[in-house]
Parts: C-alpha cells; sequence; structure tokens
C-alpha cells in the first residue's frame, strides 16, 4: 500500500519512518510513505501557500490553489502506478474528523492506501475540502499545531499491523482495543521489584503469572482486560456487550466487580 502525504513539513517524517520496530514496513515497502513539499506547488516568488481568512478573525488559511496543484500530481502519480481503483482515499486530519479507532485502522490496513493531508494555521480551504476529502480524522477532542501528528500515528498504527513487521505475529492480535477492550498488565523481570525505598519489601509479579498454568493465566488477563476498561471506559464494555462479545463469565465477573464496588 502507498501513502502520499501533503505537508509543509516533510521532515517530521524521516525519523520516526527510519526508526523502532514499525520501520520494516516502511523499509520494505509494505507501506510506501512519499512525501509532497506543498510550497514546491506554489507559483509565486515567496512560495506562499497561505493567506488571511474572507471574513476577519486570527490566523490564516491554506490556499486552496496550492493544495490543488499537489493534489493532482500525487493523483497522477497513483494512476500511473495503477493504484486507486475508483479514486484514492483522500483523508485530511481536523479536530472535526470522527476518532481514529483500532477498528477503523485494521480497515484501512487492509486497502491501497490513500493521500494524507497534513494542514497548518487555521485550517485549508473549505472548498479544496469539500471537492476531494473523503475521510476526516481526528485523534480526539483536542487541538494540534497541524496535521503531522495523526498521520505519523496513523502511518504507526497501520504499520504494525503489516504481516512481519512485529516480531510475535500475535502481538497485535492482544493488544488494546483489539477485542473491543483495554489490555491487560504486563511485567517482566526480575520476579521481585527491590532498591524502592527504606521500607521496600518488594514488589513482585502476580503469582497466577508465574504459574505456568495456561488456563489460569488466559483467566486472569481477561478478568484484569475487563476490570480496567469497565474503570477506565465503561463505554467499551457496553459496546463489546451490544457486539455479543462478552461471554457468561464475563458477565458473572462484571456482576462481582460491580458488587465490589459498592461495597467500597
Amino acid at each position: 500500500m502507498r501513502f502520499d502525504v501533503i505537508t509543509l513539513f516533510p521532515e517530521l517524517f524521516g525519523p520516526h519512518l527510519s526508526h523502532g520496530v514499525t520501520r520494516r514496513a516502511f523499509e520494505s515497502a509494505q507501506v510506501d510513505v512519499r512525501l509532497w513539499q506543498l510550497r514546491d506547488f506554489a507559483e509565486d516568488n515567496y512560495r506562499r501557500v497561505d493567506d488571511r481568512p474572507f471574513g476577519g478573525g486570527p490566523g490564516m488559511v491554506m490556499l486552496a490553489e496550492p493544495l490543488e496543484r499537489a493534489l493532482n500530481a500525487v493523483k497522477l502519480e497513483r494512476q500511473l502506478a495503477a493504484l486507486d481503483v475508483g479514486g484514492p482515499a483522500i483523508i485530511h486530519f481536523s479536530p472535526t474528523g470522527q476518532a481514529i479507532t483500532q477498528s477503523l485502522v485494521r480497515d484501512l490496513a487492509k486497502g491501497s492506501g490513500g493521500v494524507l493531508l497534513c494542514g497548518r494555521y487555521e485550517g485549508m480551504d473549505q472548498r479544496f475540502l469539500d471537492r476531494h476529502v473523503t475521510l476526516e480524522l481526528s485523534l480526539g477532542d483536542f487541538v494540534l499545531s497541524g496535521g503531522e501528528l495523526p498521520a505519523l500515528a496513523l502511518l504507526d498504527a497501520i504499520a504494525r499491523l503489516q504481516d512481519g513487521v512485529l516480531n510475535d505475529a500475535q502481538s497485535h492480535q492482544q493488544d488494546s482495543f483489539s477485542d473491543g477492550l483495554l489490555d491487560c498488565p504486563h511485567y517482566s523481570r526480575p520476579e521481585v521489584l527491590t532498591g524502592l525505598g527504606a521500607s521496600d519489601t518488594g514488589l513482585p509479579v502476580p503469582a497466577v503469572l508465574m504459574s505456568g498454568h495456561h488456563a489460569n493465566i488466559a483467566k486472569w488477563r481477561r478478568e484484569k482486560s475487563l476490570e480496567i476498561t469497565q474503570k477506565r471506559r465503561p463505554e467499551l464494555i457496553a459496546l463489546a456487550r451490544e457486539a455479543g462479545a462478552l461471554s457468561k463469565s464475563d458477565e458473572r465477573f462484571l456482576r462481582e466487580l460491580a458488587k465490589t464496588d459498592s461495597k467500597s
């Protein structure tokens, strides 16, 4: 798959694409990322890509014409590469977009990629967005200085789902949200963590994880996942229940958890 990124700051992408586990996806071109400097499509001597907004107000607005020229160049290259039957997905990052979820990432990871629009300033001319954008995405209910960080987050999330990228093929299957719930806690060496202060008695790894009893370990992990999700994101429990993703034992555990919480 191939993602073309239209941005004023292509240099922000290099360090991320060349480091960490997910670099395998980028180096192998499983996730091929092409960076397009928007200023290259400005036609004046100052390479201007923004101007004051009509109606007044603070900030600047990214001009439609350089964006149109950049997108046309991207589409032509993708067409010559025989990508995108029916045209590419045009993804714009904005606080007004829908939240990026693991389910959406999985869907995008099965496709041919698309074009990522990284806005700056007060945003892009709405006429350009209305003409071209097919999907508007957000990292959450807060505002960033531009679309580069959400674009990097999306690329990383998609890259780690590609075959052979993670050392263990089951890693992403056990991530938070993969089954609709938050992940359980994880522990590693030493078995007892010491040296934490004068009153230190040591912090041991939960005994069940040392037992070698795989069924009990799986049960503990599932219950911890349910407990954490219920406390931090109870709406996910409701969604899992609606989807029929909770077993009878899950429901029984949640009832017992509710009783315990009501007594505390």
